[in-house]
């Protein structure tokens, strides 16, 4: 597996989905201003690790969950 450069998310402005609940809880967070890029992380957890997906895979990826053509959605 190759590793990846690390990016600097210290001063970054997260942004928590809009279909988070009030609760606080399951919530993910997206960071926007990354070309090409998309960082995720649980927004529980602001100093634990994100993933980084490439911007093309996340855009598939949230077509198909509000598509629900995931298995079992």
């Amino acid at each position: 597996m190759k590793r990846s450069k690390r990016i600097d998310l210290s001063f970054a402005t997260w942004r928590k989905s809009s279909y988070s609940n009030p609760d606080g809880a399951n919530c993910l967070e997206v960071l926007d201003d990354l070309p090409g890029l998309v960082p995720v992380r649980d927004s529980k957890d602001p100093h634990g690790p994100a993933l980084v997906f490439p911007a093309a895979s996340w855009s598939a990826f949230v077509t198909a969950v509000k598509g629900a053509e995931l298995p079992g959605a």
